[in-house]
Formats: C-alpha cells, sequence, structure tokens
C-alpha cells in the first residue's frame, strides 16, 4: 500500500488537515505531522536554535513546535524506518495563488519533500467551507500518482474553488499570476501606547490573464500549477555579465 506523510500550516487541528486525511486514510498508509499551532506565512523556514518536541496525539496524529518544513523533515528523515512515497501539505485555508507561494507554509512543506526526493503536492482550497470538495481533489489525483512524470526538482501547486463538488467546472493547469505591490502596513495603538503593526491583506492582482492561476479559481476549475525552486532569471545573466564588463 502507498505510503504518505500529510502535513500543514494550519496547524494539527487544523479542518483542512482532518478532511484530507479522511479522504486518504481507505486508499493509503498515513502518517500526519503537522505544526503544534496555525504557522501560515512561515514558507520554508527550518528551525535551527533549538530542538523540536515530535508529540503522539491521540486521533494518531503527530504535532511538531516548529514549522511546516520542520515538519516534513522529521516526517521523512530519520525519525521513522519507512519513507513515505509521496507528500501532500493540506488542505490549506485559503488559496495560495501567485506571490503567495513566495510565503506559503503549504507550499513550503510540499516543497521540503520535494527537497528530500518525494513527489511533493500542496492541496490549496480558496476559502473555508467546501474542504469536502478539496479532499476529493486529492483523493482523485493520488489515486493517479503512480503515472504522474515530473522533471526532477518539481512540485505540485494545486488549488480549488471553494464551491460544491458538482459545481467544480474541470481542470486546468496553470502559471503562476502576480499581485501588485503590497499595500502599507495597518498601525494600531496597543493598551500601553505602543504603536503595533498589522500586515496589510494582499494586493490586487496585476497579472491574472486566462492562463493564471487566478484566471482558472474565478472561472470555477481546480488550478495546478508545476513549481520549480530555481529562482535564476536566465534570460538577465547576460545582461548582468555585461553590465559587470563595463567596469573591467
Amino acid at each position: 500500500m502507498r505510503r504518505l506523510l500529510l502535513s500543514n500550516d494550519d496547524g494539527v487541528y487544523a479542518p483542512g488537515l482532518k478532511a484530507l486525511h479522511d479522504a486518504l486514510e481507505a486508499h493509503a498508509k498515513l502518517r500526519v505531522v503537522a505544526p503544534d499551532r496555525d504557522r501560515s506565512g512561515a514558507s520554508n523556514s527550518l528551525t535551527l536554535s533549538r530542538p523540536l518536541s515530535l508529540t503522539a496525539l491521540e486521533n494518531g496524529f503527530y504535532s511538531v513546535d516548529g514549522t511546516p518544513a520542520d515538519c516534513v523533515y522529521l516526517g521523512v528523515n530519520g525519525v521513522w524506518d519507512e519513507r513515505p512515497d509521496l507528500v501532500i501539505s493540506g488542505i490549506n485555508h485559503g488559496g495560495n495563488l501567485g506571490d503567495d507561494v513566495l510565503y506559503s507554509g503549504t507550499v513550503a512543506a510540499a516543497m521540503e519533500g520535494r527537497n528530500l526526493g518525494m513527489i511533493a503536492i500542496a492541496m490549496s482550497l480558496c476559502g473555508d467551507r467546501y474542504f469536502d470538495t478539496a479532499a476529493k481533489v486529492a483523493s482523485s489525483l493520488i489515486g493517479a500518482a503512480d503515472q504522474l512524470s515530473l522533471p526532477p526538482r518539481t512540485l505540485l501547486n494545486v488549488n480549488v474553488p471553494d464551491v460544491p463538488w458538482e459545481a467544480i467546472k474541470g481542470v486546468k493547469v496553470t502559471r503562476l499570476g502576480y499581485r501588485g505591490p503590497a499595500e502599507k502596513p495597518l498601525a494600531i495603538e496597543d493598551p500601553r501606547g505602543r504603536t503595533r503593526y498589522w500586515i496589510a491583506p494582499v494586493a490586487a492582482n496585476a497579472d491574472d490573464g486566462e492562463d493564471t492561476d487566478f484566471a482558472a479559481i474565478e472561472a470555477g476549475y481546480v488550478s495546478i500549477t508545476p513549481l520549480q525552486t530555481d529562482l535564476t532569471r536566465h534570460p538577465a545573466c547576460c545582461d548582468v555579465q555585461d553590465w559587470l564588463d563595463a567596469f573591467a
């Protein structure tokens, strides 16, 4: 039976993680390792300044007092004798579209699985109601995972519209869109008169063309975006070299 590692960034008690587990438990051997609290926005950070605690819970899940990447690192790398065949992160409460992938702990958990040699999928629901819809999407993808052939160092970022299963119009392979510049933080005053700052909500879409993840979700389609971790802007290398040569 296929072995799957499930994790997330919303925390070990999040409804999306339970929905994912319940949808897959009849089809695979599951191991669940997730943060002990909400770690949304943790991105790819690892905890290096202290040891981590891995705690077994009554429902068979394991919680970690660390980041999503910590959880997958422990779940894959040496705590158990058997390595998983595939890592699934989610189901996230809220979409991870466009630039969100740079900050997302959901995507980071999948990325850590990819870094450790696993096939990895990040699952997000673009809302907070129909986790069962996203769970059905995950189940269908896992059922066909053996036929999936990806280039090395690739993971799948899957976003699901927050609608009933019957309302899903289909699945589209997409590219990442882009959001506009971030808004200014919101300044507030705490009870002791000190100024504090809330990070502002995400900005409006700057690129939501018809082939983007934004457009697919808006039209009622599941969006699947293959992601890579090579951030090199290859076409700019010659420009930078020419700029450096000018100083020689």
